[in-house]
């Protein structure tokens, strides 16, 4: 069994939610301990506990502690296995977190498999659904994923309510993702919405979007207002993206009562231009996000960032604590370069069986 540290390195929900993934693909029983406890509420919040139940279900998992607020869980994996299942968050919970926990899981489990998560799809503290939509998932796409997501139902802070229907397909080895050299800007564009509304809202965080991007080549980004057939609650989200020809980097920001349009839409905007002109090839999100993926791979990835974030040192350590994989961060310039080398041999081969 492995014993994990729940405080070590950033300490948060990411930890415990990639302990228990790393756990179902290996066949390795895994003992978290110190369940966030460097979080003013530390323990098992709703959002990580149905990420926990939801890779628990993907492989019939026996499981110690899995409660709310708990701060300590024992988590036995059994074989993975296809099929439909039903996750809900409850309230806002986020959506994409449990994603995140379990899709690596979905791909690994040899079978098709239909997953239904219902809970707040664009929440603060969590990536927008549409920043998994379409700025992870293509980078996955590229490694050979095959995964489908479907946005029935947006959801927002406080009653949550969204929902999404993802099909996965199995697909382990995935290819290496290799995006070692900068390349140069195709173009740009971006997607606000806002939801139950005034419309004026959309179109003052989309402009203020595109001034901060003013200076690159026709920025575009499209405007959507959805009603209350279409989503539960208030809220709204900008996602921007900058096309290049092997990656796309991304920006995103949420809608916050009392913050206002003007904010939201410029913040997005200065963090996409700074990706941009820094010449990295991932941007510090999808940095974090695509580590797992790169360790399932059948061979060396890398790739160059701007920044490497605490939840990425931590998930960096957290991976090679299960898998035979090995990363080398080094400093080039004013970019981090990121080399991940899985070591594939008869230790590694019961991944793929």
């Amino acid at each position: 069994m492995r014993e994990i540290d729940g405080s070590y390195g950033e300490g948060g929900g990411q930890l415990l939610r990639t302990s228990v993934v790393l756990a179902a693909i290996t066949g390795l029983s895994v003992h978290v301990y110190n369940i966030r406890a460097k979080r003013s509420n530390p323990g098992l919040a709703p959002q990580h506990l149905t990420a926990v139940k939801a890779v628990a279900a993907l492989c019939s998992a026996q499981t110690e502690g899995v409660e709310v607020k708990s701060r300590e869980i024992i988590f036995r994996p059994g074989p993975l296995r296809g099929g439909e299942y039903d996750f809900p968050v409850g309230t806002a919970g986020s959506v994409t977190l449990v994603l995140q926990a379990a899709l690596p899981a979905a791909m690994a489990c040899g079978e098709k498999l239909r997953m239904s998560i219902s809970g707040g799809t664009d929440i603060r503290a969590a990536p927008p659904l549409d920043y998994f939509r379409y700025i992870l998932l293509p980078l996955v796409y590229s490694m050979g994923a095959r995964a489908k997501i479907e946005l029935l139902q947006r959801g927002y802070y406080p009653r949550g309510g969204g929902k999404v229907v993802v099909d996965v397909e199995p697909c382990l080895p995935l290819r290496p993702l290799i995006l070692n050299t900068s390349e140069g800007l195709e173009g740009i564009t971006g997607f606000a919405h806002i939801s139950n509304l005034p419309r004026h809202i959309v179109h003052r965080m989309a402009n203020a979007a595109l001034a901060e991007l003013s200076t690159f080549p026709t920025p575009a980004v499209g405007l959507e207002v959805f009603g209350k057939d279409e989503a539960i609650g208030e809220g709204g989200a900008v996602l921007l993206t900058a096309h290049k020809e092997h990656s796309r980097l991304g920006a995103s920001a949420v809608a916050e009562r009392g913050v206002r349009a003007e904010r939201l839409g410029a913040e997005a905007g200065k963090r996409l231009r700074e990706e941009i002109l820094s010449g990295a090839t991932l941007d510090i999100h999808a940095a974090d996000q695509v580590l797992i993926y790169l360790a399932l791979a059948s061979g060396a990835s890398c790739f160059l960032t701007r920044e490497l974030s605490s939840h990425a040192a931590t998930t960096i350590w957290l991976l090679e604590q299960f898998l035979p994989v090995r990363f080398q961060v080094t400093q080039e310039a004013h970019l981090i370069r990121v080399h991940a080398t899985p070591e594939f041999n008869s230790r590694s081969s019961f991944l793929w069986r």
